[in-house]
């Protein structure tokens, strides 16, 4: 068992929302091998941290044991790399605020150093904003780790939380940033522009607060890391970085330096090919990481993989950014 380490940091830069991996075969057994080489694979790339057990990781394909397992084998492959200061960002999401706080815990436990949490959204009709800001302040309360919000409609539920909203949510001293899956720059330029003018002021005293007194706002795919960055944006947690990290990062860094054209050229290509992978799902994007890397495998039922004609398509939509990786 990973020992507890809620002392590390976020920094800027690219988060890589990573994947679970399973043999192929009747029992589809947690395959904590091929996820040592991936991520040793990753943190070689310049990224600033992992986010495991999110939508990518398959948390929800998971019993109890096997996401102790992904958080426990992360963290011992960061810390035999030498990143012992690298974040490892859990997703930390269930329906009740008891369970959610759980996860968090158990998250501490196995080495995670922040948590990752979607609003609840089975009973959606229940989720009024009063009840969302509630949830999220008992859970920050409770919860060894520090959270981030996790803005992302099309997984629960079509519920989309406002900028007003997450503002409110935010002002707990134990909430830190959020993870802008939803795509809205325009909410994430409010969010961050609310919270670090906020967390810096000095009339009245800004509350301490987990995050060093910086509020940390995502974007939450790769497609707009560069419209991330121009609202405002400390950088991106993106699924498309753990087939290119090298590409994101140079997105990243290119905007840093001043590089706007060359970023803006860099957006462009990336975007073209974090769209092809992410359309054709989970079973997509491991079927170009096998293809590329010779380990993906395959999701656990119910989700399948890509067929044999979806396969090529994913090759030659992706052909272009998988050569700037490998040419990084």
């Amino acid at each position: 068992m990973a020992v507890t380490n809620t002392t590390i940091a976020l920094r800027p830069g690219v988060y890589v929302a990573t994947l679970t991996f399973f043999f192929v075969g009747d029992d589809e057994t947690l395959d904590t091998q091929t996820l040592r080489t991936h991520i040793s694979r990753l943190c070689k790339s310049g990224i600033s941290g992992i986010v495991t057990l999110g939508s990518n990781g398959e948390a929800v394909h998971l019993s109890p044991e096997e996401r102790q397992q992904v958080i426990v084998t992360t963290r011992e492959v960061l810390d035999l790399e030498r990143h012992t200061d690298m974040p490892v960002i859990v997703g930390c999401s269930a329906e009740s605020t008891q369970q959610t706080i759980a996860l968090c815990r158990d998250a501490a436990q196995a080495g995670g150093s922040h948590a990752l949490v979607l609003p609840p959204s089975y009973y959606k009709a229940a989720m009024t904003p009063e009840t969302i800001l509630a949830f999220y302040h008992a859970v920050a309360d409770a919860s060894p780790l520090p959270l981030i919000v996790y803005s992302f409609p099309p997984v629960v539920n079509g519920l989309d939380m406002s900028s007003d909203l997450i503002i409110q949510i935010s002002q707990h001293p134990n909430v830190v940033g959020t993870k802008f899956t939803c795509g809205d720059t325009g909410k994430l330029a409010r969010v961050a522009r609310a919270m670090n003018t906020s967390r810096t002021s000095t009339s009245p005293t800004p509350t301490p607060t987990a995050g060093g007194g910086q509020y940390w706002a995502f974007g939450g795919l790769a497609d707009f890391t560069l419209q991330a960055l121009v609202a405002g944006g400390a950088g991106v947690i993106a699924g498309g970085a753990k087939l290119a990290p090298k590409a994101v990062v140079k997105v990243y860094e290119s905007f840093k330096q001043g590089k706007l054209k060359e970023a803006m050229e860099l957006q462009a290509l990336l975007a073209e090919g974090d769209w092809v992978h992410t359309v054709a799902g989970i079973g997509g994007t491991k079927a170009v990481l096998q293809h590329h890397f010779s380990y993906g495998g395959v999701p656990r039922l119910p989700l399948t993989g890509p067929s044999v004609y979806t396969i090529d398509g994913l090759m030659q939509g992706t052909s272009e950014l998988m050569e700037l990786e490998k040419a990084l």
